[in-house]
């Protein structure tokens, strides 16, 4: 595997998990009982803690791009042996 496929690769993986980590703990001006400002959707969170979720999200990527990169490398599903061919 080349630097620029593990690039992209970890790219895919950090933007996945970071839609799968942005509706945690949301909370709403309705679920919360606070008035909604004029102007303001009423499905706007009031405190997304985005810096947070981008930590986690990264901390997650790194994991899962671990994960990938040991069965990339030590071809750990077999896929040389299926294909009978080198990638």
């Amino acid at each position: 595997m080349s630097w620029y496929n593990n690039l992209v690769a970890f790219a895919l993986i950090y933007m996945l998990t970071l839609f799968c980590v942005l509706p945690i703990g949301v909370k709403t001006a309705q679920d919360v009982g606070a008035e909604v400002e004029p102007g303001h959707a009423s499905s706007a969170p009031l405190n997304p803690r985005i810096g947070f979720k981008f930590l986690l999200t990264f901390a997650i990527s790194c994991v899962l791009f671990g994960v990938y990169y040991v069965v990339g490398t030590y071809d750990l599903l077999g896929l040389n042996d299926l294909l009978g061919r080198r990638f």
